[in-house]
């Protein structure tokens, strides 16, 4: 990729950046529960993690103003809306496009059927992680999202057979 071309406006960005070294046990224990369970409310959390009410909160706003925690949100199966299937789908980008990465991050995060976008070093520009009614459904989204668009260049689709969740957040021995 070329200076000049980001798609930070469009995603996440992923960094290097190793926040450690700023973290000490509380900040790792309070990351570790809320890792568990995002919902625990503060006296709860301050109860598990060992410190006073007015400490975890302290602690939780400040790990939010430091961008260590990124926000809250639900896990919802996608099945449970009807959507049972899943793919990743890794996407590369004509090399004269370069210049459309963030336009194209932008507009895939946009459709309903997309769960996750991907901004990616290597062969692949991007991976798509998409939720689908069925393989009909997952093929009309490749071809009318994907394989119409003028600056893609290849897509692969990967059907997804089962998903388990890794311990990074939920082991204090990982933070």
């Amino acid at each position: 990729m070329s200076a000049g071309y980001s798609v930070r406006d469009a995603v996440t960005p992923v960094t290097a950046q190793d926040v450690r070294p700023a973290l000490d046990a509380v900040d790792r224990r309070i990351l570790t529960a809320l890792s568990a369970d995002a919902r625990l409310p503060n006296n709860a959390l301050a109860e598990r993690v060992g410190v006073a009410p007015s400490t975890c909160l302290a602690r939780v706003r400040a790990l939010r103003q430091r961008g260590v925690i990124r926000g809250y949100s639900a896990d919802v199966d996608p099945a449970a809306l009807g959507r049972p299937l899943q793919a990743m789908i890794a996407v590369r980008l004509q090399s004269g496009a370069r210049g459309h990465l963030s336009r194209f991050a932008t507009r895939m995060a946009s459709l309903p059927e997309v769960l996750d976008v991907y901004f990616l070093g290597g062969a692949d520009d991007f991976l798509v992680h998409v939720a689908a009614r069925g393989s009909d459904d997952m093929r009309d989204f490749v071809v009318h999202h994907l394989s119409t668009d003028p600056d893609v260049a290849m897509t692969e689709t990967h059907l997804i057979f089962d998903h388990a969740r890794g311990a990074f957040g939920r082991d204090a021995a990982l933070l």
